[in-house]
C-alpha cells in the first residue's frame, strides 16, 4: 500500500461493514430470444427470487430491494417494487428503482451500503435488470398531445378536429434512440470519439473483442459461472442455461472483415468489438458483517468503498467513466495498481476499455482533470476482465453491473487475491468504481 486509508466505512465499526454475500443473474440474452415472453417485471423477478432460494434467507428478512433499469415501461416505472412481489416478497419490504445508466446497478449497491453501514438496515437486496425484447415504444409526438386532449373532448365534432390535425408521418412508431440529449451522440459516436482523442487503432479493439470472446469461453468451459447464472425457462417452456452472445471461436482476422458501424468511413467499432442489446437480470445479497455472521452465511466480499463520478467533457469523454473514478478511488484508499490484483470493468466497446487505457496512462489527464500529481497507469492486462466481458457476455445495461460485481468477488476466491476493483461506464458521461475486499484477510 502507498499511504493510510481515508475511506468513509473505516470509521464504521467492523460489524457494519457491508458485505456481499452471494450473488446470481440469468443467462444474457441477445434481444428478440426467450426472454420476449416475459415482462420487465418478470424477468427482474426472477433473480430476487433465487438469491433467496440459494441462501436460503427469508424474504421477510430483507428489509430493502433495489434494482436499475434503464429503458423503463410507464406501466412500471419502479420495476424493484413490481419484481419483489411477483418473486413473492412481502409487500412490506420499501423497494425503489434506480435509472441513471449504465451505473444503476451500482448506485443501488453504494446507497444500500450507506444504510447499513449507518445502522438503517441489516438485510437488503440490490440488483438490476433490462429487457430490451419488450421495449417501450411510443407514438409520435404530435399523436401523444392529441390523445391527451381527446381525453377530454365533450363532441364528435371537438374529436374529429383533434383528428385532422395528425399527419401519416404521425402513425409510425419511434423506439428510443439511444441518443444522448445534450450531445444528441448515441453511444457509439460518442466512443469513437474518444478513439481519435486517445488515438486507439481498429486493430487492437478487434485484438482487445477476441480476447473477451475467448475468455468468457474458457470461463464457462472451466465452469467459472456455475455459482452465478441460474437457469431460466420461459412462459412457453424453453430452458436456458448460458449465455448466447459469445464467440469463442472468433479471431482477429475474421473481426477484421467486419465494416465499422457508426462512422462508416473512418471508424473503427464494428459489431464484433461492440457489445449487444441483450437481456438479462441479476441480483446481490447485501448484508452487515454481523448479520451475515448471525445467519451463518460466508460473504464473498466486503464492500471498502467506492466513487462516483461525472466526466468534464461530454463529447470526448463520455464513456471514461472507468478512468474518472478509480484513480480517485485508489488515492483515497491509499492503494496503487500493485495493490488490486482483480479488476472487472464493463466493456461497452472494446475502444472504450482501450481508451480508459489510455487515459488512465497520461499524467496531464490526470493533473488537469483528476487533480492528482500523476497518473495510476494503465490497468495491468492480466488482471482484467479474465472470465470475458461485456463485449462478449452481452449488455443488459442494468443488469451488467450486478454480473461484474458477483463476478469480481468470485474472482477474489478463485484466485486468492486480497482486493478488487469494478467499474463502469454510463450513458450521460457517468462512471462508478467499487473498491472490494477478501473477507479472508
Amino acid at each position: 500500500m502507498t499511504a493510510k486509508s481515508n475511506n468513509a466505512y473505516d470509521g464504521v465499526a467492523k460489524k457494519r461493514w457491508p458485505v456481499i454475500v452471494d450473488g446470481v443473474r440469468t443467462p444474457f440474452l441477445n434481444s428478440g430470444g426467450a426472454y420476449s415472453e416475459f415482462y420487465d417485471h418478470e424477468l427482474a423477478a426472477l433473480p430476487l427470487k433465487s438469491i433467496l432460494e440459494k441462501t436460503g434467507v427469508a424474504a421477510k428478512q430483507v428489509e430493502l430491494v433495489t434494482m436499475g433499469m434503464v429503458v423503463q415501461d410507464v406501466e412500471t416505472t419502479n420495476v424493484a417494487r413490481e419484481a419483489m412481489l411477483t418473486a413473492g416478497y412481502p409487500s412490506s419490504i420499501p423497494a425503489y428503482t434506480i435509472s441513471m445508466a449504465g451505473v444503476s446497478p451500482a448506485m443501488g449497491v453504494m446507497n444500500v451500503c450507506d444504510m447499513i453501514a449507518l445502522g438503517r438496515v441489516d438485510i437488503a437486496v440490490a440488483g438490476g435488470s433490462e429487457n430490451f425484447s419488450d421495449l417501450p415504444i411510443r407514438m409520435a409526438r404530435n399523436v401523444r398531445k392529441r390523445a391527451v386532449k381527446l381525453a377530454t373532448a365533450k363532441s364528435s365534432t371537438q374529436k374529429l378536429k383533434i383528428l385532422a390535425g395528425l399527419r401519416p408521418k404521425d402513425l409510425i412508431p419511434e423506439p428510443p434512440s439511444g441518443i444522448d440529449l445534450t450531445t444528441q451522440m448515441n453511444m457509439g459516436n460518442a466512443c469513437e470519439a474518444m478513439v481519435r482523442r486517445f488515438g486507439v487503432s481498429r486493430e487492437q479493439a478487434d485484438a482487445y473483442a477476441a480476447r473477451s470472446h475467448q475468455m468468457a469461453g474458457a470461463a464457462w468451459q472451466a465452469g467459472r459461472y456455475n455459482e452465478e447464472v441460474i437457469p431460466v425457462t420461459n412462459p412457453k417452456g424453453q430452458r436456458v442455461e448460458r449465455d448466447d452472445s459469445m464467440r469463442p471461436d472468433t479471431s482477429e482476422a475474421k473481426l477484421a472483415k467486419l465494416t465499422p458501424s457508426f462512422d462508416k468511413q473512418n471508424g473503427i467499432i464494428t459489431a464484433g468489438n461492440a457489445s449487444g442489446l441483450t437481456d438479462g437480470a441479476a441480483a446481490l445479497l447485501l448484508m452487515s458483517a454481523e448479520a451475515a455472521k448471525q445467519q451463518n452465511l460466508n460473504p464473498l466480499a466486503t464492500v471498502r468503498d467506492y466513487q462516483i463520478t461525472g466526466v468534464v467533457d461530454m463529447h470526448t469523454e463520455m464513456l471514461l467513466g472507468p478512468a474518472m473514478s478509480i484513480p480517485r478511488l485508489l488515492a483515497r484508499n491509499g492503494l496503487s495498481m500493485d495493490d488490486i490484483s482483480v479488476f472487472e470493468l464493463h466493456e461497452a466497446f472494446a475502444a472504450q476499455i482501450l481508451a480508459n487505457q489510455h487515459a488512465l496512462s497520461d499524467d496531464t489527464f490526470a493533473q488537469n482533470e483528476l487533480g492528482l500529481s500523476k497518473a495510476t497507469g494503465p490497468i495491468p492486462i492480466e488482471k482484467l476482465n479474465l472470465w470475458g466481458g461485456s463485449v462478449a457476455l452481452g449488455n443488459p445495461f442494468a443488469a451488467t453491473g450486478g454480473r461484474i460485481l458477483s463476478t469480481a468477488a468470485r474472482r477474489l476466491h478463485a484466485e486468492q487475491a486480497r482486493y478488487a476493483v469494478v467499474a463502469t461506464c454510463a450513458g450521460g458521461g457517468l462512471g462508478a468504481a467499487l473498491l472490494l475486499e477478501n473477507p479472508e484477510y
